[in-house]
């Protein structure tokens, strides 16, 4: 009598087992991709490798520096120090404009014109973050694709993750690497019009407003403050049937620059129209920008500027840290939300809640 087993083999309905079929993932590959990804260089060979214009050790310095752990904060610092004495030779520029503008496509051109006469660019974009993920919710690479295979170009987007007006809290450090690369001019353009603009005047040389003919902007108000800081405005899209329309914003625009004082610089600001896609007038644009760098260093302006700046980053620098060291400390955090109940059942009043706490983290650090 036959076996179960037996009967089993012989069944019409019975599977062979067949070829055992390979793993879907290459585990040699995905050990050694591991083993890469894990793998971290000395600060020597992080500065060697910028120096050398190394543009994935560049890039993996920018994102160390990045980076919200503590051993990579140290470390990124010390890269830091060390590129110091390689950088400041650049010429660093701001651009910021309403949404709708073109300064992708603005910079692309414009960054095209500066490479094809011998210069080399960075730039450093500054991407909304997700408020869920914290990760960046557009891709300037994708954004400026022929930018982005430009042998002479390095393009950098940050994720905000939700600080202030979207800037980026290490945009400057980036600056220093970049510069300690061999990159003689700089872009950084932010998400747009918005309070991101005041961090970005404190770091950059000359400030580049993009603006629209016709879009309701030219006198507002509300765009006091950004045209105050404005080295040049320049409308867009002045080409076609827009033409006339541009030229009549750049009559507006300097008409409302007379009203405000002189800059510390001595420097005129100007308006100049211009099309990314004609490329009409952008030669206008990167001249504009030589003659201010000219002027300012001739007047001293420059050194100065970029001096003030660097106390302006020191003092930045020492308030963030003191506010996270504030919210991160273990007595506070335990405090902080039955202290935030006694404010919303008026048992306590916010600024008096406030001082309480603070004096809770002074007397335990015994400042």
């Amino acid at each position: 009598m036959d076996s179960e087993k037996e009967k089993s083999e012989k069944s019409a309905l019975s599977v062979s087992s067949g070829v055992k079929q390979p793993s879907s993932v290459n585990k040699q590959a995905f050990e050694l991709a591991s083993k890469k990804k894990k793998k971290q260089l000395s600060v020597d060979a992080y500065v060697k490798g910028i120096k050398d214009q190394d543009l994935v050790i560049l890039s993996q310095a920018i994102t160390i520096i990045e980076s919200s752990k503590p051993s990579h904060q140290k470390l990124g610092q010390e890269i830091i120090q060390k590129c110091l004495p390689f950088s400041g030779k650049s010429v660093r520029i701001g651009i910021t404009g309403i949404p709708g503008v073109g300064k992708s496509t603005f910079i692309e051109e414009l960054g095209s014109q500066i490479t094809d006469n011998g210069k080399r660019l960075a730039v450093l974009t500054i991407d909304p973050s997700s408020e869920r993920s914290g990760g960046s919710i557009l891709g300037d690479k994708t954004r400026m694709e022929k930018l982005s295979t430009n042998k002479k170009a390095f393009i950098r987007p940050s994720p905000s993750s939700g600080t202030l007006g979207g800037v980026a809290r290490k945009t400057r450090e980036s600056i220093t690497l970049c510069e300690a690369a061999g990159f003689d001019t700089i872009f950084i353009e932010t998400v747009g019009v918005g309070q991101s603009e005041t961090a970005v005047h404190s770091m950059v040389d000359f400030f580049l407003l993009l603006m629209l003919a016709g879009s309701g902007d030219e006198l507002q108000g509300i765009k006091r403050g950004i045209m105050e800081m404005a080295d040049a405005i320049v409308i867009t899209k002045a080409d076609g049937d827009n033409l006339e329309r541009t030229e009549r914003a750049k009559q507006e625009f300097k008409n409302a620059l007379h009203f405000f004082p002189l800059g510390k610089s001595d420097w005129i600001p100007q308006v100049i129209t211009c099309s990314a896609v004609s490329l009409a007038g952008l030669g206008k644009v990167w001249q504009t920008i030589c003659d201010y760098v000219d002027k300012t260093k001739s007047n001293n302006w420059f050194d100065t500027n970029r001096k003030n700046q660097a106390i302006y980053w020191m003092h930045q620098t020492i308030e963030e840290n003191i506010k996270n060291n504030f919210y991160l400390n273990p007595l506070i955090k335990k405090r902080m939300e039955e202290t935030e109940q006694s404010v919303l059942k008026g048992e306590i009043g916010p600024f008096n809640a406030a001082y309480q706490l603070l004096e809770k983290y002074f007397q335990q650090n015994k400042i």
